[in-house]
């Protein structure tokens, strides 16, 4: 009878802990659900640090088009993240960036704060202590030299007569990533040009230099090393040498890249779809005498207000958008619930998803990625609503990905579309970058315009992962599939990190990684006893918190060499714990104590409204330069965790 009772005891537990479960599940999924445009797709607010929203002031007085009203709330939104010391983060709770603090400065005395008024004098002292506004790096510079802040020596030469130059040169645009490229052409017609911001009020920030900016002589302290030296007093030379340019020759230049830009201007949806390309064609547009009545300048002028987010009182600008990221994701999320219920509204979710991303394909569109892989048909995905010249790897391997589980024939035909455009996008190496093959001229990150780190796009870990997901589906039907999968996998084991761990490069960081790459292996069949796969999950269960959760701070990113820096854990986050979990049970381990307290972490943690909240940023735009929070990844994240758990223990728990 004691025997009995405990059984009926135990039971109960897990009829309770089922019942839990399946309730948090719902929740999430009903609220997901109502996330859903009526279109079809899935949009969440994509937050940068406070230099975009800066730049957006900086951009209106630089043009002579203050909006007060919208000026007000974008230094409302700014004040609110100064740190106690005076600066401003490149990310939540990150140490101070003297270029985002300078931006941060310059908008808000711009937007009319006093220089004497207490946030306005810390920030000045932060700022000085860090070597003053000429230490901020090359786009900080170039902006100050535009505003008449310092001269013009003390930015990179880039001239636009790089538009001329042919492919086999040592720098063309074809040699950098999608995203320099665009950033960089209005920006050569505007440095070419030495375009002068209008500047009304004349407001200067001469107090935030140590030096005199027409004294100043290290501008290019940040220089170090031999290539670098030598490739900069080439640089110096060609800044003397520019008064000797034949003005034919540079009229023929301007012109290639505004036509170069123009043609790629993407409509509402701006050039290249990311705020800092579409400011430097706003501006470059009216430098090259394109009028504000021009309906190109105005429809430019409307795809960065389509970037602003409106809060209470405080508004800010997106870097962009990320319309099919968000879906592709959600809908696996949604995919994965489906898989352990009967439910109508989620598989009509599904559905119309699928539905509006197959009408985002982009087949037979022109393409920067045509000029190396000119034979590839059609078949990727933008980031954006709009990118016809851009698609993105990643994203489109994960909505491949998604339309591979349809029975629809159209879906599956599109994922078949797709998945010949990612085979023919592999790098030599085996690996894919997010944008470009073969993106891999390393010696171009030492030229003094690289300050950032960020001019290439490599192949990387979580990119390829995600490409490694989508072939490993077709490879038993086709062999050339088969051939370009092992070749990826190959890449993959050969970027395992020494404590078992992968790199994220598009998501922080290393719990990112690694959870790409154990999903995206899981779909080789690779034995679960693998033991770099049993290293990788020696490695997440070392850095579960206390609390049950995972989480992952930017700091991760300071220096990849460093193996101590992947121990550099914050409080615990949705987010992370959703990737660390997804990563154990993809490799075997979900009746572990490790995934029992990480579900418990979940499930304690979600909100009334059935959702979860995380404070921190959760991505690199660039790292150790530019970091984002997806606001989408604590909602899909979760739920497609808690799905997979209840689905792989069905019948107990």
């Amino acid at each position: 009878m004691t025997q009995l009772s405990a059984l009926q005891q135990r039971q109960a537990a897990l009829d309770t802990a089922r019942d839990l479960l399946d309730q948090a599940i719902t929740r999430a999924r009903d609220a997901l659900i109502a996330d859903q445009h009526p279109e079809g797709y899935w949009l969440y607010e994509f937050e940068a640090d406070c230099t975009i929203p800066s730049e957006y002031i900086l951009m209106m007085h630089h043009m002579d088009e203050v909006d007060e009203i919208l000026q007000a709330r974008l230094a409302n939104y700014i004040r609110a993240r100064q740190q106690a010391d005076g600066s401003w983060p490149l990310y939540t709770g990150g140490r101070g960036d003297i270029s985002c603090s300078v931006k941060a400065y310059y908008a808000l005395k711009l937007a009319g704060d006093s220089p004497d008024a207490p946030h306005m004098r810390k920030a000045r002292d932060f700022i000085l202590s860090q070597g003053g506004a000429a230490k901020a790096n090359v786009f900080t510079r170039i902006m100050l030299a535009m505003f008449r802040q310092i001269p013009w020596r003390g930015v990179p030469f880039i001239p636009v007569e790089i538009m001329l130059f042919p492919k086999w040169f040592p720098f063309h645009l074809d040699k950098v990533s999608y995203w320099s490229r665009t950033v960089m052409v209005p920006l050569f017609i505007l440095c070419s040009l030495k375009v002068e911001a209008r500047n009304p009020k004349n407001v200067h920030i001469r107090e935030l230099f140590v030096t005199p900016p027409e004294q100043e002589k290290g501008y290019f302290s940040h220089v170090k090393t031999p290539i670098g030296k030598f490739i900069l007093v080439l640089e110096r030379i060609g800044l003397r040498l520019e008064p000797f340019i034949p003005f034919r020759i540079r009229q023929r230049a301007l012109e290639k890249a505004l036509a170069w830009s123009l043609e790629r201007a993407n409509g509402e949806d701006g050039l290249g779809g990311i705020f800092p390309a579409m400011v430097n064609l706003y501006e470059a547009m009216d430098a090259m005498g394109i009028p504000p009545e021009d309906p190109r300048r105005q429809t430019a002028k409307k795809a960065l207000q389509k970037l602003l987010i409106h809060r209470d009182h405080e508004s800010y600008c997106q870097p962009c958008l990320s319309p099919v990221w968000d879906t592709g994701l959600a809908i696996q999320a949604l995919q994965e619930v489906a898989e352990g219920e009967d439910h109508e509204p989620t598989r009509e979710a599904i559905d119309k998803a699928l539905d509006w991303l197959v009408g985002k394909q982009l087949r037979d569109e022109p393409g920067d990625w045509r000029v190396r892989r000119p034979h590839l048909e059609g078949g990727g995905w933008a980031f954006q609503f709009n990118n016809a010249y851009y698609p993105d790897v990643d994203d489109t391997a994960v909505v491949a990905h998604a339309l591979l589980k349809s029975d629809r024939p159209h879906h599956r035909e599109a994922a078949w579309r797709a998945a010949r455009w990612i085979a023919g996008m592999q790098s030599k190496n085996g690996g894919y970058g997010a944008f470009d093959p073969d993106n891999t001229y390393y010696y171009l990150n030492h030229i003094p315009f690289a300050d950032h780190g960020a001019l290439l796009d490599p192949p990387e870990a979580d990119v390829s992962a995600r490409c490694v997901m989508l072939l490993a589906e077709l490879a038993d039907e086709v062999p050339y599939f088969a051939q370009v999968r092992d070749k990826c996998l190959a890449f993959l084991w050969n970027e395992q990190e020494d404590d078992g761990s992968w790199f994220g490069r598009w998501g922080t960081n290393y719990i990112y990684g690694t959870w790409s790459v154990l999903m995206g292996i899981e779909e080789c069949g690779i034995p679960k006893d693998d033991p770099r796969i049993r290293k990788a999950v020696a490695w997440l269960k070392s850095v579960q918190r206390q609390d049950g959760g995972w989480g992952e701070s930017n700091d991760s990113y300071e220096d990849r060499n460093d193996p101590a820096i992947r121990g550099r854990f914050h409080t615990s986050m949705a987010c992370h714990t959703a990737w660390a979990l997804l990563a154990l049970m993809a490799a075997g381990e979900t009746d572990t104590e490790a995934v029992r307290r990480g579900i418990e972490f979940l499930l304690r943690n979600q909100q009334e409204n059935g959702l979860w909240r995380d404070e921190y940023f959760n991505a690199p735009g660039f790292p150790r330069v530019f970091y984002l929070k997806y606001y989408g990844y604590d909602r899909f994240f979760p739920l497609w965790a808690l799905a997979r758990y209840r689905n792989e223990t069905a019948g107990r728990c």
